[in-house]
């Protein structure tokens, strides 16, 4: 027959190399799957794509005109800076 105790050590060790070895490969299996997961590329709605395509296109848009508006402002600030004011109309005169 087989001694408890090397049936109890056998035992032991068998739970010892299961839970020291199968956790940590269960757990970088699962980390990997995970990483793969946030690697793969979502597809997009073909309409929301055509949206976010014109939203773009807008902003840019916007963007280019606010950049024409503040030229156009620091223009007419030089210009009406360099100008000399008349003096009549300073002083009310008509």
């Amino acid at each position: 027959m087989i001694d408890e105790d090397i049936l109890f050590i056998s035992g032991f060790f068998t739970t010892a190399i299961i839970l020291g070895l199968g956790i940590p490969l269960v757990r970088s299996y699962v980390r990997r799957k995970e990483l793969e997961l946030e690697r793969r590329p979502t597809a997009v709605d073909p309409q929301l794509q055509e949206r976010l395509m014109r939203m773009e296109s807008a902003l840019e848009s916007v963007a280019v005109e606010i950049e024409r508006i503040s030229e156009n402002q620091r223009f007419l600030t030089k210009l009406l800076s360099e100008a000399p004011v008349p003096v009549a109309r300073l002083g009310g005169e008509r």
